[in-house]
């Protein structure tokens, strides 16, 4: 008979510890709910190291971030340490903190539970493993879910009246204003340079020079950004340096995506007078204001004139390219390069020879045909230097790419006998 002794295995087996975090949100930064926020983390952090079969990995915690949104940096650097396999078990307070959003929420805690990685929230004592976690999960996710919607509009309701009653809102951050006591008033400092903003304005320097005026007086944005074109131009386009105010020149889309759009007429506007002090008198407004205008249909005017115009799009700033001829030559720049130099935006020229060239190829014709490039090509997308992407009209795209001529190749006879007597003449002074 054979003999056959079973040996156990003298290698003790220790139970593997459940790593644990905890994800808490407050979606106001008050000093009240940051007092909030910091007793969770407490909590979480203790709750956890107490149990001998947790090991504690950390708080996650969003301050002053609503639920509904996906832009939440704590709770997106959790799901990226859960799919790096560094979790196991995640703990918060209740549905509303983690998602507001059901979509938002039910998507999560699908893709954790295909990771292993459980979601328990303490206060529906719902734990996303067991079998009838999910059910419950999507029944008081849908109540959450409209529980925000309602917050929402009440809050809503509340500015629209105030809008109403001529009430300002979201002033606290205006240059040349501070909010003290429930008002603006006046900060003289900031008040002067608006006022030499609108004088320079009608004495004819443009947005731009006096962009740059201020970027050599160092002169300091309300948060601190750099003067450009466009941010001088819509300070001297703001009514409310009159002391009057349009309300609801905006308005927020829905409350899960809170998605701003400019107000085009979707919503009321209410225009309110003598809502707080004035720095700049009606006359001197209406004046920018006139030539403002004068010079947007002089703008729109010139960018008639060409087949490319408004419709050559950088994709790094998303301005359009406007033409500018240099040496008898027509090329084709990022407006914000021009305007404010390569340091914000450093995009490529291209010569009006190449575009039309890359545009024959993109339609397919002999030649450039401004006909059939304004009827069949909605705009022309520069990614990035030396490529095109002609984007159709029937949603279409043909994406290109083009090779700089060299300057030995691009020198006409009359342009090298022009660089000659230049730099002659810069001889004969020297």
């Amino acid at each position: 008979m054979r003999k056959i002794t079973r040996i156990e295995g003298m290698t003790p087996c220790f139970p593997k510890r459940k790593r644990v975090c905890a994800y808490a949100r407050v979606s106001s930064g008050n000093d009240a709910m940051l007092h909030s926020l910091s007793a969770q983390v407490s909590y979480y952090s203790a709750l956890i190291q107490k149990n001998p079969e947790w090991a504690y990995v950390g708080v996650y915690a969003d301050e002053a971030v609503t639920g509904t949104k996906d832009s939440r940096a704590e709770f997106s650097r959790m799901l990226g340490d859960c799919r790096a396999g560094h979790i196991d078990m995640v703990i918060t307070k209740s549905i509303s903190r983690f998602a507001r959003n059901t979509v938002t929420l039910l998507k999560t805690v699908r893709e954790l539970k295909a990771l292993g990685i459980g979601v328990r929230f303490e206060e529906q004592s719902i734990d996303t493993l067991t079998a009838d976690g999910e059910l419950m999960l999507t029944i008081l996710a849908s109540y959450a879910q409209e529980e925000s919607r309602s917050a929402s509009e009440n809050c809503l309701w509340r500015i629209r009246e105030r809008f109403e009653r001529g009430e300002p809102v979201g002033l606290f951050t205006m240059f040349g204003y501070r909010y003290f006591e429930g008002r603006l008033v006046i900060c003289e400092e900031e008040a002067k340079i608006v006022r030499m903003i609108f004088a320079d304005y009608l004495s004819g320097m443009g947005s731009k020079k006096i962009a740059d005026k201020l970027r050599a007086m160092n002169v300091p944005t309300v948060f601190g950004g750099v003067w450009t074109a466009d941010r001088v131009a819509a300070l001297i386009k703001n009514e409310k340096f009159t002391g009057n105010s349009l309300l609801q020149k905006a308005y927020t889309v829905d409350h899960l995506s809170k998605l701003r759009r400019i107000n085009r007429g979707e919503m009321p506007k209410y225009y309110a007078e003598n809502t707080h002090p004035a720095i700049i008198d009606m006359e001197t407004f209406k004046r920018a204001q006139a030539i403002m205008e004068s010079r947007r249909v002089s703008d729109m005017e010139y960018l008639a004139r060409y087949p490319f115009s408004s419709k050559v799009v950088c994709a790094a700033c998303g301005k359009s390219y406007k033409r500018k001829i240099t040496h008898g030559i027509a090329a084709w720049q990022c407006s914000t390069y021009l305007n404010e130099g390569a340091h914000v935006c450093p995009s490529v020229k291209i010569r009006e020879s190449v575009l039309q060239g890359k545009a024959a190829e993109a339609l397919g014709t002999d030649g450039f045909d401004a006909d059939a490039f304004e009827e069949r090509v909605e705009k022309v997308i520069v990614p990035e230097a030396c490529r095109l992407v002609f984007v159709m009209k029937d949603g279409s795209e043909v994406a290109l790419v083009w090779k700089p001529p060299s300057r030995r190749e691009s020198w006409t006879k009359e342009m090298r006998l022009a660089a000659r007597e230049r730099r002659l003449a810069v001889i004969g002074n020297a």
